[in-house]
């Protein structure tokens, strides 16, 4: 079968380019395929902020966070939600440079179609960064991409990220005292997303490192709960006998969504021990009185990566300020206890 991502990456492969590098002076890593023909804007800014899965939790506050930083820097800022649509991606890139959006701030759906959005902004002469995912100018992988081909990007560090959730599991492991022969640990993500890979390899690096030994099990998901808990529960069936799972993920619908497959499977919330990233879906477990198998989940606050992305095009077009290559934002450890103090969004 031919999925969306043949097709895509087949109609891009004539579409690549490799753009100036740009120097950076904040203090972060400095290079990335910024492009340098980009001039300044004296006027008044027009960015359009184009999401993969708008309707998701994270993604909407990232895009109040983007409103409530362009109203306060005088910008004029159209959100567009892509879905799950490669092939919209482009559409609606050519749509806002049509539409004389000074700049792009981009969360792709695929990452295949980056070479044909980098090339349409640069033809344009269109400010560009991503937000969340990568994606390289030279080809549709952005995990076999060269660092200086990666389009700069706002949002968290997946090493970082995944590392935090490694340790946090090993601790939920030695407080339940479980045994390294009667337990399984789930990674679950979407394995082309190069985020995604960072994240889960630093989750496990962690987790190894405190508890050596335990058997761990890769599943292949799309990143939402329901593809992770149809695909989580065939592992589950495939791997009787196991008494106790540690289960992480790229963010909280994987864990989410695993934590439901094994409790429909019978196991006990107190031999679960699911570590989210996001807690936008975790919360919600948390907000009622029902023991869950998801035991913590690690905030990213998508306010403060969309504002950010925001300032930092905007220090572009307005100041000539070189984009970074990548820009993090700031994350913390929730779980029932602290979820509600910490400012997490559970709609």
């Amino acid at each position: 079968m031919i999925t969306t991502r043949t097709r895509v990456a087949a109609a891009v492969i004539g579409a690549t380019v490799v753009l100036t590098l740009t120097a950076c002076s904040t203090g972060q890593t400095s290079g990335g395929a910024g492009d340098a023909s980009v001039a300044p804007v004296s006027g008044k800014i027009s960015l359009t902020y184009l999401q993969k899965q708008g309707d998701q939790q994270y993604f909407i506050d990232e895009a109040n966070g983007a409103k409530a930083k362009a109203a306060e820097l005088g910008v004029d800022l159209k959100v567009v939600n892509l879905g799950n649509d490669a092939n919209k991606t482009v559409s609606e890139v050519q749509s806002a440079i049509a539409q004389k959006s000074n700049g792009l701030i981009i969360v792709v759906p695929d990452p295949a179609v980056g070479p044909q959005v980098v090339q349409t902004a640069k033809d344009a002469k269109v400010a560009l960064l991503t937000s969340d995912d990568q994606i390289c100018t030279t080809g549709p992988d952005p995990a076999g991409c060269d660092k200086a081909n990666l389009v700069p990007r706002i949002g968290f560090s997946g090493q970082q990220m995944g590392a935090e959730v490694g340790k946090r599991a090993a601790a939920e492991y030695q407080k339940a005292g479980w045994s390294v022969a009667d337990t399984r640990v789930i990674s679950a993500w979407k394995q082309d997303v190069t985020v995604c890979g960072d994240r889960v390899q630093a989750a496990k690096d962690a987790f190894n490192t405190a508890i050596p030994g335990v058997q761990n099990i890769d599943v292949a998901t799309d990143n939402t709960p329901t593809g992770a808990q149809d695909k989580i529960a065939a592992t589950i069936t495939a791997n009787h006998g196991v008494k106790h799972w540690v289960l992480w993920g790229c963010n909280d619908e994987n864990v989410q969504g695993g934590v439901t497959a094994l409790q429909n499977a019978g196991v006990s919330p107190n031999d679960i021990a699911g570590v989210g990233l996001g807690a936008y879906l975790a919360c919600k477990d948390w907000g009622t009185d029902k023991p869950s198998g998801m035991k913590a989940s690690l905030f990213i606050s998508g306010k403060e990566v969309g504002a950010l992305a925001v300032q930092t095009i905007f220090d572009q077009l307005k100041n000539g300020k070189p984009l970074p290559q990548e820009a993090f934002a700031s994350t913390t450890m929730v779980d029932p206890s602290n979820w509600q103090s910490a400012g997490v969004s559970c709609n």
